[in-house]
């Protein structure tokens, strides 16, 4: 899945701005927009940069406030984010925050040797990548035509939230705050279509509205309300469901 680029990309219009993956605009993590140049040279180069921003034995001897794990993740953050753009930011959104990558738990867990936590930094920020062109590709099949009527769109608005919603559980396993990569997931969707800002984050309120919970998967009768009231809330039509 991972899309090999061999080819060179001016990153002058990345920041080394640090936000929540989940907080970003669609247009700062849609694949399409943001190129990422890999192979082993790359991933080589990465590694060597990381493995001596790990804290040692020694660093966390001498870090009486016991935060420098969490020192050395901002610092690859950034470092990431620097070199290949905001979407990077999600490399450490591990299932344990609610997030799709597998690969990292929490500082306590997967900052250890150097050269191992070095690779799995880079094991992350891959997985990140994965899951971000994974979705990108479902926005594609699930968006609504540009012509479609009302009743039609209804239609797609419905399927298409479901099924996002079921990768979300099903990458997250549900643990911790999934119900935010929820929420920020059908808002991306819902902005690679081309509603605007306002009214995305309105219909996504309201729709999801406090039903999910942390650790609990949704019931299959709950995710299709959820799916229903947000079409019928973006189009006022909800004859879909005849279909």
């Amino acid at each position: 899945m991972i899309r090999r680029l061999f080819r060179h990309v001016r990153l002058r219009r990345h920041t080394t701005t640090i936000q929540l993956a989940r907080d970003l605009p669609w247009p700062a993590v849609d694949p399409h927009r943001n190129a990422f140049d890999w192979d082993d040279s790359e991933a080589a180069q990465l590694t060597a940069l990381i493995i001596p921003m790990v804290p040692s034995d020694a660093d966390h001897a001498a870090d009486p406030d016991g935060m420098a794990g969490w020192r050395f993740t901002d610092q690859v953050t950034a470092l990431l984010v620097s070199r290949y753009g905001r979407w990077a930011c999600g490399w450490d959104y591990s299932n344990h925050f609610g997030g799709p990558v597998e690969t990292w738990c929490c500082v306590s867990d997967s900052v250890g040797g150097a050269e191992e936590t070095a690779e799995r930094v880079v094991a992350c920020l891959l997985e990140w990548r994965d899951w971000l062109e994974d979705i990108a590709e479902r926005f594609e099949q699930l968006a609504p035509l540009p012509n479609a009527n009302a009743e039609d769109r209804s239609w797609h608005l419905e399927r298409a939230v479901t099924r996002l919603v079921t990768v979300v559980v099903n990458s997250t396993h549900a643990d911790g705050g999934w119900y935010r990569l929820c929420g920020t997931t059908l808002t991306w969707f819902l902005t690679s279509t081309g509603l605007g800002p306002d009214e995305v984050r309105k219909a996504v309120e309201a729709a999801i509205g406090g039903r999910f919970k942390s650790h609990v998967a949704p019931a299959t009768t709950l995710v299709d309300t959820v799916g229903e009231d947000l079409a019928i809330g973006l189009t006022g039509r909800g004859f879909y469901r005849e279909r």
